[in-house]
């Protein structure tokens, strides 16, 4: 994907107006100039909470590329308080309520640019699964508040010291498509109850032809 110099310098101008914070570089304008540089269509944010700074900057880079931003959030009060938050600027976004994990290996898979804040309880779990599914058609995922939290695999991976800790990490496309039809999959999580671990499983159907009389 081509990468575009304009888009993302004015998204990152754009989110310093939102923020009022022209001083120094942080998450939000980071973000925000890496999604928009990046052309990103779809654009998903995993909170912890309510939404903020980090949300309007997707919107930002949106503007730019004339992409969606999709934010999910854990229940009902922080979709509520998320809403008042960012104002009249929530009419651009879409808001999701429901397990992150789930959501970004199914409903949202194909998406180019994830955002996801690591103070979430279970955020290694949702960035070794959006990495998983992401290798069918790249994407950019960044983990935020990253310091002293872990990290995610992967050779394309770095930690930048900005804000609380920002992972960074390019996921390319891996694979060909190959021929005869494509088949719709779905990710499944399991968890063992034994030990904890999680196991995640690509589901694709297979096509069985009817028989007929």
């Amino acid at each position: 994907m081509a990468w575009s110099a304009e888009n993302a310098t004015r998204a990152y101008l754009q989110t310093m107006k939102m923020g009022k914070r022209p001083k120094q570089l942080d998450v939000s304008e980071f973000a925000s100039a890496l999604a928009a540089g990046n052309n990103a269509q779809l654009m998903v944010e995993a909170c912890s909470g309510t939404a903020g700074p980090t949300t309007l900057a997707l919107v930002a880079a949106a503007h730019q590329t004339g992409g969606r931003v999709v934010c999910i959030l854990r229940g009902p009060d922080e979709l509520c308080s998320s809403k008042k938050a960012l104002g009249t600027v929530a009419n651009h976004i879409e808001f999701v309520v429901g397990d992150a994990q789930i959501l970004l290996l199914n409903d949202y898979a194909v998406a180019d640019f994830m955002l996801i804040d690591c103070n979430m309880v279970d955020h290694e779990a949702v960035l070794r699964s959006v990495q998983v599914g992401a290798k069918d058609h790249g994407a950019v995922v960044m983990g935020y508040n990253a310091f002293n939290k872990g990290s995610c695999s992967g050779s394309r991976t770095v930690l930048l010291p900005i804000g609380g800790g920002l992972q960074v990490t390019r996921i390319q496309a891996g694979g060909q498509i190959r021929g005869g039809g494509a088949r719709k999959s779905r990710w499944v999580v399991r968890v063992d109850q034994c030990t904890g671990e999680e196991h995640v499983f690509r589901v694709i159907p297979s096509h069985r032809k009817e028989l007929r009389a």
